[in-house]
């Protein structure tokens, strides 16, 4: 599991299992977001993930979705996910792919939002600021 943060308060994650949750937990985070959809491998269902997750004493939130294929429902129950869930945060899917291009699209949403920074977290977090920078070409 590589942790990477976004910004203060919220950071992403590739694969978790369901053993990750207490060591999660001990550094320091208050919640998770997960992008994984059931039957994914690794992931065959949220409610297995979610208890794990609060016997931890980790809020869960979950916005199953598939790589690319983000709505704009998707986009804010992500974004109403992120201003409830206690911080810091932690996002995750398998890769953390989905969870940076939620995080972006839900912050790019603020008319205030700082673009290159958005590219900028994403490329430290090693993903290719590429296809955010479309996705967010496609929003506007």
């Amino acid at each position: 599991m590589k942790v990477h943060f976004l910004e203060p308060g919220f950071a992403i994650s590739d694969e978790v299992t369901l053993e990750d949750f207490p060591a999660i937990r001990r550094q320091g985070f208050k919640a998770v977001i997960c992008n994984r959809r059931d039957g994914e491998e690794g992931y065959e269902r949220e409610d297995i993930f979610r208890q794990a997750a609060e016997q931890a004493g980790l809020q869960w939130f979950c916005v199953p979705v598939a790589s690319g294929e983000y709505t704009e429902a998707d986009v804010d129950a992500f974004g109403k996910a992120l201003d409830n869930a206690p911080s810091p945060i932690l996002g995750f899917c398998r890769t953390g792919r989905r969870a940076v291009h939620m995080w972006a699209q839900s912050r790019a949403l603020d008319p205030q939002c700082n673009i290159p920074m958005l590219l900028g977290a994403a490329h430290e977090a090693g993903h290719d600021p590429q296809p955010i920078r479309d996705l967010l070409g496609k929003a506007g």
